[in-house]
């Protein structure tokens, strides 16, 4: 799996610093789930398969600096195989990915990404 930092994004109440990332030969091997953060991400009704197709397919990636001191967080926007707009909190930990919470954007939040988010 390659994991491409990309764009710029500020959505309203989600995130309001605006950092830009280039990273192109970030390679892992795959997700880590374990009870605690399953759950977490599908307390919102967003599934680990959801999620998996979010980050097969070239997401939106930012920093997220203002939620950990522990350890660096970042956020994944992109959408799932039937179109719905998710939002999925993760950190790095090895060589795998970490989700850490997950859920369906809200109309508002979709309008400002599809206005910000670069194209490809």
């Amino acid at each position: 799996m390659q994991l491409k930092l990309r764009g710029s994004f500020n959505l309203d109440k989600v995130y309001t610093k605006v950092y830009a990332l280039s990273v192109d030969d970030m390679h892992f091997r795959g997700m880590q789930w374990d009870r605690g953060n399953r759950a977490k991400c599908q307390k919102h009704g967003v599934t680990i398969a959801e999620i998996d197709y979010l980050f097969q397919n070239d997401p939106g990636i930012a920093p997220d600096i203002d939620h950990s001191q522990e350890e660096s967080r970042f956020f994944a926007i992109g959408k799932t195989r039937e179109g719905r707009s998710v939002f999925v909190v993760f950190t790095i930990r090895g060589d795998a990915i970490r989700p850490i919470s997950a859920r369906y954007m809200h109309l508002k939040e979709v309008a400002r990404y599809e206005k910000e988010a670069p194209h490809s």
